[in-house]
């Protein structure tokens, strides 16, 4: 049963693979699937598929990518959408485009949510909810949202899983990580991007986001972080009626922090909420290394008295004590102008290539400080800034971790919607007594201590190691065991050309020979006849010329004569 599981997954893989190459040569991406290997593949493809886009040459690149990852469905946008928080792999203008990526699919039907509801929790709805409203309340890719009550009387929000979506990006996943395959095989400079390390993050991401027990966990994280604070509000998870495909929790009766004109009409104080959520994200970014990496303005609900609610905790960041520390240290040095410390820091920390040109990016982070040297310090936006900071180390080729990423791309958000409700919003102010204290704790003797003990453990573990790991190589070199693995790059094409040309070199050979021995046979009278020619002779003839005409047709077809 298991081996049959895995062989109908492999068959769906393949298809899918076909189907996003058919998809990519339609939206005009020939020449990238050709570099991937994939030129005979496209070949069939435009000769079965001969759907055409209309006003396809009117169309940017940028646009025509991001209608074909919206065709492929629900798993490439949310690969679009994650890509739009990665500048240091995607270029600007595909960034705006995937940020329009939007999960516009259809709701499934309130018999599949009771199915569901059913399979997960073990018992029919009616067994843990009295009513469930069957119009949800919203719709994603996977998932759908329900309103609810339970048994015990409390209203909630029931999210529910979308039937059959597993596999699907099961598949999906599988058919991205033999182009990514192919992509670090034949690609030049693909290595600076690593694309199966890259779908690999992706691939960790949706599957924690289609697994809501991580979601309700997170959710309860977040409530302990802040449990001393009471103008930050978290919604109550109600496990029983919870699983890995359901997720039951309380529900939040709010106001949007976009619609100023509500919040205005509550008397609920703009600035204040500004302030609160700066410094909520600031403690969660800082403090716990722990944060809410989704922060759009649907995502966050202003309850009375200025009580803060945010929703939706699929995508969450990390940062450890290590990316805090250069967090910090990278932001202290740019406020400083120490360019030879911003340099250092990013030579340590950063994935960088060897042909790093150091002067080059000094001139560069010069003139990036200088642009807002003469700006106050409460008109910065610390989030666009930060952006900026990695564009231009992006183009270094100086590869930083993902959660950086998330972490710019949600300082952009909190700032919009801090500047939306107080135009005086200054997130500069508000990241200063975090800046302080964090430089406090770096030189303060405790930090230094434990540092200093910390330093000289590792140097110990590998004092004690050396010998261990030289006289391991040393035997290995008498055992001959020793063994070094070169990888060679851009041969796959090479030995595909080559295997075709061997092929046509062959079937020409016998060609030839089908020919040769026809014309020898033609000179006989035995044997059956056909219009006074010998019926082998007639046959090998016929077939030598459909296998010669159809060679030839390939070769043109191929544009390599």
């Amino acid at each position: 049963m298991i081996r049959l599981f895995k062989i109908n997954r492999n068959i769906r893989s393949i298809r899918r693979y076909l189907n996003i190459v058919r998809v990519l040569s339609t939206y005009g991406f020939d020449q990238a699937l050709e570099m991937l290997g994939l030129a005979d593949m496209v070949v069939r493809s435009r000769r079965l598929f001969r759907r055409t886009v209309p006003d396809i040459a009117r169309l940017t690149s940028a646009e025509r990518m991001r209608l074909a990852l919206e065709e492929l469905g629900p798993t490439f946008i949310k690969l679009g959408q994650i890509l739009s928080t990665r500048p240091d792999v995607v270029p600007n203008a595909f960034i705006r485009e995937f940020e329009k990526l939007q999960d516009n699919v259809p709701c499934f039907s309130f018999e599949e949510v009771l199915t569901q509801i059913t399979r997960e929790l073990g018992g029919p709805a009616g067994q843990f909810f009295t009513e469930i409203d069957p119009v949800p309340l919203a719709a994603a890719s996977i998932a759908q949202v329900h309103r609810a009550r339970l048994k015990s009387g409390e209203d909630v929000v029931v999210k529910v899983r979308r039937p059959g979506i597993v596999a699907v990006v099961e598949s999906d996943i599988s058919a991205l990580m033999a182009l990514a395959g192919l992509a670090e095989r034949h690609v030049p400079g693909s290595e600076l991007y690593e694309p199966v390390g890259i779908v690999r993050e992706f691939a960790r991401t949706i599957r924690r986001e289609m697994d809501f027990s991580r979601e309700a966990h997170t959710i309860e994280k977040f409530r302990d972080n802040f449990k001393k604070t009471p103008w930050m509000h978290f919604p109550r998870v109600y496990w029983e009626q919870s699983s890995r495909a359901i997720l039951t929790m309380e529900y939040i009766a709010g106001v949007k922090v976009s619609d100023r004109e509500q919040l205005s009409r509550l008397g609920l104080d703009g600035t204040l909420i500004a302030c609160r959520g700066a410094d909520a994200f600031l403690e969660m970014v800082l403090n716990h290394g722990f944060f809410h990496a989704d922060l759009h303005p649907g995502n966050v609900l202003i309850l009375p008295e200025n009580v803060i609610c945010l929703l939706d905790y699929g995508i969450v960041g990390r940062l450890d004590e290590e990316l805090k520390k250069f967090l910090t240290d990278i932001l202290a040095a740019i406020v400083s102008r120490d360019m030879d410390e911003v340099v250092s820091l990013l030579l340590f920390a950063g994935d960088i290539s060897d042909s790093l040109d150091v002067r080059s990016l000094k001139r560069d982070l010069y003139n990036f400080i200088d642009s807002y040297y003469e700006i106050p310090l409460k008109d910065i936006e610390v989030g666009r800034m930060l952006m900026e900071f990695i564009e231009i180390i992006t183009l270094y080729s100086i590869r930083i971790p993902t959660d950086l990423m998330l972490l710019a791309k949600s300082l952009v958000l909190i700032e919009g919607m801090g500047r939306t409700l107080d135009p005086a919003f200054d997130m500069a102010g508000h990241l200063r007594p975090f800046i302080i204290k964090a430089i406090r704790q770096k030189f303060s003797p405790k930090h230094i201590s434990r540092e200093i003990t910390q330093i000289t453990h590792s140097y110990l573990n590998l004092a004690r190691n050396i010998p261990r790991d030289l006289k391991e190589i040393i035997n290995r070199i008498n055992r001959n065991k020793f063994k070094m693995d070169l990888e060679h790059r851009g041969l796959d094409k090479f030995t595909a050309d080559f295997d075709r040309s061997i092929n046509r070199l062959s079937t020409s050979m016998i060609l030839a020979a089908m020919i040769i021995g026809s014309s020898i046979m033609m000179q006989t009278d035995k044997g059956p006849k056909i219009m006074d020619f010998p019926v082998l002779a007639f046959l090998g003839y016929t077939v030598a010329g459909i296998v010669g005409l159809w060679l030839v047709y390939a070769i043109i077809r191929s544009g390599r004569m």
